[in-house]
């Protein structure tokens, strides 16, 4: 490999991050160049929704490594900087300021980006996104200083940022175009499971509604008006109605673009020197027989090991199957697994509900899809190998407490 030639990681994120740290720990010793847009070291997400949100953790516990680390492992570590084009003819990529790198292995960690409201009043002040962790340190500055809080979405991050909010003392109602929250990902057991733990709370909903215009004042939001009219006094809005993943880059580089940047199960785009990981990458799954993209914090940490054997010649795939976690007032959650929307036939719950301590289960032809366990823990491994097992279960036995869950693996 020519002296002159690096590793370049585009994404000062946490897969950037983890994806430099894996290079180095299979050994490789050439040059490592990491590039990112925003002026910090690399962070986890997860924080931002959470603890550092309420204020319960540091901003330091959100970085990857230290700055030092960076440095001690001869990573070169390129804040504020953005990458404008890939050369792939050149093995180049151009930064904004002109600056041309070289590489033999690129690797794509670009993330992803809020979807801004497309609506009237849209960019007025105090309408807020939550994605990094300026955006956390501003949300949290202003639940000192304001009374209400609409929601826009109630999805992770908005029901996340909606228990931030009553923990603080906020009044917070939610917007939310399906009938529940978390619909598409839980189906509509569960969505109302975590409405109620909402409502137990405080917060307002508004469902089935769709958002028509955002009102101001002097430049400032002051209230969201319904499709019908309607309207909701508010001294902020948060919008949390999804985000798209950064593929411009991959796109204007000819590399293969569809909700994400495409790539095997090694992770590997079309180009077998450019390789996707984290939010950005739609990547096959084995067991899967698809191309899915997860944007939870899980492929940001362990995808970058399967990239990093790509590029240094291993073989590797990733197969692990999605994880995300969650937590909201006196609500832990895990959830392992993958049902599509409307992709299971039966849930079954082990403990109940109500008592807030129990696991869900997400079946189809009497297998297992997913599990979610709320508030118990130590289960998470033995979930995953009833999924992984592919066995067919009786619910009953699924259902009953006393049956241990590796027994029925097979």
């Amino acid at each position: 490999m020519p002296g002159s030639e690096a590793f370049v990681i585009v994404g000062a994120s946490l897969s950037g991050a983890k994806a430099a740290e894996a290079l180095r720990a299979k050994g490789y010793d050439g040059r490592i160049v990491l590039v990112g847009e925003e002026p910090h070291l690399p962070y986890e997400r997860p924080p931002l929704s959470k603890g550092y949100l309420i204020g319960k953790s540091e901003r330091e516990k959100a970085f990857v490594h230290p700055e030092s680390w960076y440095a001690e492992n001869q990573v070169e570590l390129r804040t504020g900087s953005h990458v404008a084009a890939i050369d792939r003819a050149s093995h180049q990529v151009r930064l904004a300021d002109a600056t041309r790198l070289d590489y033999a292995k690129l690797l794509l960690a670009t993330g992803a980006s809020p979807r801004h409201l497309p609506v009237l009043g849209g960019n007025a002040d105090r309408v807020v996104y939550l994605r990094t962790i300026d955006d956390s340190e501003r949300l949290r500055g202003l639940f000192g200083q304001i009374g209400r809080l609409v929601v826009i979405g109630a999805g992770w991050i908005g029901l996340e940022a909606a228990a931030a909010a009553r923990a603080a003392g906020v009044d917070v109602v939610v917007v939310e175009t399906e009938q529940l929250p978390l619909q598409r990902v839980l189906g509509p057991e569960m969505g109302e499971h975590f409405a109620e733990l909402h409502r137990r709370n405080g917060v307002d909903f508004r469902f089935g509604e769709i958002v028509g215009e955002i009102t101001t004042e002097g430049g400032y939001a002051t209230g969201v008006r319904l499709r019908d009219g309607s309207v909701l006094a508010t001294d902020a809005v948060l919008a949390a109605i999804g985000v798209s993943p950064n593929t411009q880059l991959a796109q204007d580089a000819d590399l293969p673009v569809d909700n994400g940047v495409l790539v095997d199960a090694a992770l590997r785009t079309d180009d077998p020197d450019i390789y996707a990981v984290g939010d950005v990458a739609r990547a096959y799954h084995p067991r899967y027989k698809q191309h899915i993209r997860v944007e939870h914090w899980a492929n940001a940490l362990n995808q970058p090991q399967v990239a990093a054997a790509g590029m240094l010649g291993e073989q590797a795939e990733y197969t692990r199957l999605p994880y995300f976690f969650t937590d909201q007032y006196d609500l832990g959650m895990e959830y392992v697994g993958y049902v599509e929307p409307g992709g299971y036939d039966r849930l079954v719950t082990r403990g109940d509900p109500a008592s807030g301590e129990f696991i869900a289960f997400w079946l189809a032809e009497g297998r297992v899809l997913a599990g979610m366990n709320v508030n118990v823990w130590d289960v998470t491994e033995s979930i995953r190998a009833l999924i992984e097992s592919g066995a067919q279960v009786d619910p009953e036995a699924l259902a009953d407490p006393g049956t241990a869950l590796d027994s029925l693996a097979g």
